[in-house]
């Protein structure tokens, strides 16, 4: 699994081995990336991070900061190695453990984030209770993106809380969905 642009285009990221990780895949990851365009101004966060290869990405191609939260400790030493290797660690923050409690952290904190990245495992159904906590939050800048990973049998909803569904993109069974914040809705 190689990065597909920004300053580190090519370079490889480590993943534990096992089917308990599954990297975005580069060609979904370039797709994506290709959508987004420019890096926003303000940190991403990249929750179920695994290797953090979104984050990474996202740090490649110009992102200020990234914020990753994984609880899988194979996961996280891949993770912590993949950023050394690459000299991001000091534009990288790594908080291990559960993603609710990260983002009730980071919004007490008085985090914002341009992009949040979601890649749950895909049966576990996490994306929807997620999904109303960002919504929820004080998280998310102003013009935030949201994207979320998911495959076809679990396709999470158009609308949740004040987040609203602007775009989805299937690459075989790989469905990626973009929210943003749309306030002053009903």
């Amino acid at each position: 699994m190689r990065l597909t642009g920004g300053l580190d285009r090519g370079r490889k990221l480590h993943a534990p081995r096992g089917a308990e990780t599954r990297p975005t895949g580069s060609r979904v990851r370039q797709a994506m990336f290709n959508i987004l365009g420019p890096p926003p101004s303000e940190p991403v966060l990249d929750l179920f991070a695994g290797t953090g290869a979104l984050g990474i990405e996202a740090l490649s191609r110009g992102a200020p900061q990234a914020t990753f939260v994984e609880r899988d400790s194979r996961a996280l030493a891949a993770l912590g190695r993949n950023l050394r290797e690459m000299g991001l660690e000091q534009r990288a923050t790594i908080h291990g453990g559960d993603v609710r409690n990260a983002i009730r952290r980071l919004a007490d904190q008085e985090h914002r984030f341009g992009w949040v990245f979601v890649d749950p495992p895909y049966a576990a159904d996490d994306v929807q209770d997620v999904l109303s906590m960002l919504s929820g939050s004080n998280v998310l800048a102003s013009g935030a993106v949201i994207l979320v990973e998911h495959d076809k049998r679990h396709v999470p909803p158009d609308v949740t809380g004040t987040l609203r569904l602007t775009d989805r993109r299937y690459y075989g069974d790989t469905g990626v969905s973009f929210y943003r914040c749309q306030t002053g809705l009903a």
